[in-house]
């Protein structure tokens, strides 16, 4: 089977992958959610003209530096004057009270001298001024939230304020991650001689989370048919499974076997990409299946490629990534016939940035990941590249 340019791969990945259903989320509980459904206003704010600022309700055509003007009553935040302004009157009001009828505008508590019921205007007030009109910020019917919004603080504070206590989000992806292999131990387990510690499963369940999608931990599986075969089991409802390690076909590869003696439908596998070739996508029932390598860093340049625009696309967010074009920082050598990903760290020099590619790019090593900001783009049979010319890179979330 030859190799799948990384493009293509992502394609059939994502072919027919619709957004999940939606759901009722209480506001308290959708931070991070993604709206499923525009949302329109179902009151309007203000819903009075209301003060801006503390001072006086006034007519403008009245509030003349020098003039005199009799205090009839005060309003203030949920509690309005209840009355109306005659001629030479006016109302002490506070920042977000109703403004009384017959009044325009509020002269500063400052610009106003208040002997007894009586003020003496210091500074001639224009009207409007400092007046909130009704339906400044929204009005009723009209919508303000577009499907597709992610649901950050901003956006909760406005669908409180639109009316909503609880708003239609997309259901969260189920994502189950299973960690492959007789070497691995979990984290706090001191390794055997030739064990190591399991770090895939907990970053694939971090990413899942910062993804949006809702992940479920299976733990390790151990290179044995049964024990895969019943770790898949447990990934029965999920939208996604993941597999780290074991997704080549050698002879202690054993998870294609095991999906597949499960009903799992193959659709590739080994992609034209550096760090990552052997990648499995397939189908199992509803669940869609990836199979990542077992190598730290091939599993986290493939989860960011293929797993993050997975959850996304479940999400009905776009799945394109946020690829932009740097300087590079160090001279690179001509590529091959895969696709490259590069760990590389990225500085501010100038206008633009630069992209300085770590000097050892093993796929094991989760040090140079961790300190990286973006991967450099290396297209297949890319010429040899000088320090200063253009790259293209995709930065990783921080």
């Amino acid at each position: 089977m030859s190799l799948l340019p990384v493009d293509h791969a992502v394609g059939k990945l994502l072919a027919g992958v619709e957004p999940l259903a939606s759901e009722e989320v209480a506001l308290s509980d959708a931070v991070g959610r993604v709206l499923a459904k525009d949302l329109q206003a179902l009151r309007t704010q203000p819903p009075f003209a209301a003060s801006a600022m503390d001072g006086y309700a006034v007519r403008s055509a009245e509030a003349q530096a020098g003039a005199q003007l009799k205090v009839i009553g005060m309003s203030r935040a949920g509690e309005r004057f209840s009355g109306a302004l005659g001629r030479s009157e006016t109302v002490r009001i506070f920042t977000g009270a109703p403004v009384p009828d017959g009044a325009d505008s509020i002269l500063l508590q400052e610009d106003a001298e208040r002997s007894g019921d009586t003020i003496l205007v210091k500074e001639t007030v224009t009207a409007g001024r400092h007046v909130r009109a009704a339906g400044l910020d929204f009005r009723s019917g009209d919508f303000y939230l577009s499907a597709g919004r992610v649901l950050d603080p901003h956006a909760l504070s406005l669908a409180a304020s639109l009316g909503y206590a609880a708003v239609p989000a997309r259901r969260k992806p189920r994502v189950a991650v299973l960690a492959n292999g007789d070497e691995l131990v979990p984290p706090g387990v001191t390794p055997g001689p030739d064990q190591i510690v399991s770090s895939n499963g907990i970053g694939l369940v971090a990413l899942v989370r910062g993804a949006g999608g809702d992940p479920i931990d299976l733990g390790i599986a151990a290179d044995r048919l049964e024990t895969i075969a019943d770790s898949i089991d447990q990934a029965a409802g999920a939208d996604i499974l993941v597999v780290t390690g074991g997704a080549s076909v050698g002879e202690h590869d054993l998870v294609q076997e095991a999906l597949k003696s499960k009903g799992m439908v193959l659709e590739f596998w080994r992609v034209a990409m550096r760090p990552g070739k052997p990648l499995m996508v397939g189908q199992l029932g509803a669940t869609r299946v990836l199979g990542l390598p077992g190598n730290p860093v091939s599993t986290f340049v493939c989860a960011e490629l293929f797993l993050r625009p997975l959850i996304r696309a479940m999400l009905g967010l776009p799945t394109t990534p946020d690829v932009i074009t740097a300087k590079l920082g160090a001279p690179m050598p001509a590529n091959d016939s895969r696709e490259d990903y590069v760990r590389a760290r990225l500085s501010v020099e100038g206008e633009g940035l630069t992209a300085t590619p770590f000097p050892i790019q093993d796929s094991s090593m989760l040090s140079t990941l961790a300190a990286a900001d973006a991967l450099i783009i290396r297209s297949m049979r890319a010429p040899a590249a000088a320090a200063g010319e253009p790259v293209r890179i995709l930065r990783l979330p921080r």
